[in-house]
């Protein structure tokens, strides 16, 4: 403020800013309304989007730092998108289910839209530089399920700032200063994993951002059948810390309060990164203008006075108002960004659709070769060709259309004997392998690090061997890998101090220290959850579940994020981790039996 050059530069700047955000945000709220358009006119199956979450978002993404991660759902496309996650072409690929790595590289098509990942494993199998690109865990559409594997994703970050030089971290970590930010939706906080999780969090203070988007519904339940007191942060203050106790910090700020959002965010991360204790962000009063998902109409559900209110306070409404009230750009310069914005997610979600179609084409092409010798041959040869016609009119071709299409001809033609229709039948047989890698690949880890390449080692007695007890050949065993494997870590009930209930770890916590041998709470599915996470983030961990009953509590953790992890991504993302459980002396119907 030395010059009058200065502080015009200041507000230049300022500007510049407020008007890339703004800009971005009309593009995403484009991408949801003509996304919706999509599925209704069928060039898409189904789609959920982000419209009325965008300022939000765009204040998350503004302290969204290489190597932090992002563990969220299916509305966080602004997220991805203004933190260069994602690209607008990406977005459309994913929901047209390309399945090419190169349109969609979260996915390959695999999954719904709005579910992103970056892809931090390479070709090898080997870990990429996490510091260097903005992380995101491979979406997933249960509800609160992304919160358990945030618990791991955040701990890391405490691990890795204790670790001080015990290992080389550095594709990991820059000192532990990494946050995870976890967002859910306002009713998605009903389920068992958001409590969990927030209550691991606030007990192992470790660097968790939680972001409730709060549109006053779930699906069409209003919030007050879903939270008690209707409001996530009033019922859990009792989690926010005192003078002598630590606890889960807590913010409150309106969905269409730009500058407010900016700022909370702001303040709340700048914190985080110091001490690592857990917040949460409560951002109240966010629309969502088109309902839930293109299954149905908010109109159905919501009355007049909610309806005028979303109208009202749409967090774009508000952020042009405010514009406009500090002159920061006229109506005429917000028109005009209005229309590029339609314009250009027209354009790329045309270009998208079109690359979509184009090895699809180029099959129909094949298969009117094969079809244009079969058809004077044909005792149906009229109706082949009109099926074809149809294939070719057909503005929203899919590959099953062909290969529907082609069976058919093949059905209806038993009998005639032509090099074109065994060429057809064979021509069906190479696209299904073609397919094959589209939609089956990744299913396990094929790399040097797959544990199906592990040799067997046979177990070798004499008369001299000595006899010892099942728990001492496995204590034997962890303390051997431990002193090999310095990011190999254990945690779960009972572990650290005691050495586990069957003394597998007995006297390993005191002689490899509690930041790699420690207890945790009764809470089986974020011990999944936390195992996930840091198994992410470049440790080997043993996840252990105290008895084999027990592990029920974890199996949504196991079977919907890590089992599919690795297919998901389609081998972007990996979490190679161990659990570990055990029977007990079946004594009793119910007792772990």
């Amino acid at each position: 403020k030395s010059s009058q050059s200065t502080e015009n530069l200041s507000f230049n700047d300022f500007k510049s800013a407020v008007m890339k955000d703004f800009r971005i945000a009309l593009l995403s709220r484009e991408a949801s309304i003509l996304g919706r358009k999509e599925v209704l006119t069928g060039k898409a199956k189904f789609g959920i989007f982000g419209a009325g979450k965008e300022l939000a978002q765009i204040a998350l993404s503004r302290v969204f730092e290489n190597g932090d991660w992002h563990s969220g759902y299916y509305r966080d496309q602004t997220i991805a998108i203004a933190s260069g996650a994602a690209t607008w072409e990406q977005f459309f690929a994913q929901l047209y289910a390309d399945p090419r790595i190169e349109a969609d590289p979260h996915s390959k098509g695999r999954q719904m839209n709005n579910h992103f990942a970056n892809r931090y494993i390479d070709d090898n199998g080997e870990f990429k530089d996490q510091t260097s690109m903005k992380n995101m865990a491979a979406g997933l559409s249960p509800t609160a399920s992304q919160m358990a594997r945030a618990v791991g994703l955040s701990l890391a970050s405490k691990m890795y700032r204790k670790a001080g030089d015990r290992f080389d971290f550095n594709r990991f970590s820059k000192g532990g200063r990494e946050i995870c930010f976890a967002t859910i939706g306002d009713a998605s906080c009903a389920e068992g994993l958001f409590w969990e999780s927030l209550n691991a969090v606030g007990v192992m203070q470790v660097p968790m951002l939680i972001s409730v988007w709060d549109d006053g519904y779930g699906i069409s339940v209003p919030k007050e059948f879903q939270i008690t007191k209707s409001s996530i942060s009033e019922i859990i203050s009792g989690f926010e810390p005192t003078l002598s106790k630590a606890g889960v910090r807590i913010y409150k700020v309106k969905g269409y309060d730009y500058p407010g959002l900016i700022q909370t965010y702001k303040s709340a991360t700048e914190q985080m990164r110091k001490d690592h204790m857990p917040a949460l962000i409560h951002v109240e009063d966010i629309t969502q203008p088109q309902g839930h998902s293109t299954s149905g109409s908010h109109e159905r559900y919501k009355d007049e006075e909610r309806l005028a209110f979303e109208k009202e306070f749409d967090c774009l409404v508000q952020m042009e108002k405010w514009i406009l009230d500090h002159r920061i750009a006229d109506e005429e310069t917000i028109a005009q960004m209005k229309e590029e914005a339609k314009a250009y997610i027209r354009n790329v979600s045309k270009q998208a659709f079109e690359n979509f179609k184009v090895p699809i084409l180029q099959k129909l092409d094949v298969l009117e070769a094969y079809v244009e010798d079969i058809v004077p041959l044909a005792s149906n040869g009229l109706e082949i060709k009109s099926w074809m016609q149809q294939l070719r009119s057909n503005k929203d071709l899919l590959r099953k259309d062909l290969i529907k299409t082609a069976k058919k001809i093949l059905r209806t033609t038993v009998g005639l004997s032509h090099p074109s229709r065994t060429s057809l039948g064979n021509w069906i047989k190479s696209v299904a392998e073609q397919e094959r890698d589209n939609y089956k690949t990744h299913l396990y880890d094929h790399s040097k690090y797959s544990s199906l390449k592990v040799p067997e080692v046979k177990a070798e007695f004499s008369d001299e061997s000595s006899r010892l007890n099942g728990y001492q050949v496995l204590n034997t065993c962890f303390d051997l890998n431990f002193q090999r494997y310095p990011e190999l870590i254990a945690f779960g009930e009972d572990v650290g101090q005691i050495g586990d209930v069957n003394q597998g770890f007995a006297g390993l916590q005191e002689k490899f220290s509690i930041d790699r041998i420690f207890d945790t709470g009764i809470r089986e599915a974020t011990i999944m959850g936390q195992g996930i996470g840091l198994a992410m983030r470049g440790f080997r961990p043993i996840a252990e579940i105290q008895y084999l009953d027990y592990l029920i509590y974890g199996l949504q953790p196991l079977t919907d994020d890590l089992a599919t992890l690795h297919y998901r991504s389609a081998g972007g993302q990996k979490a190679p981790m161990i659990v570990r459980t055990r029977g007990h002396r079946l004594e009793g119907i119910w007792h772990t039996g």
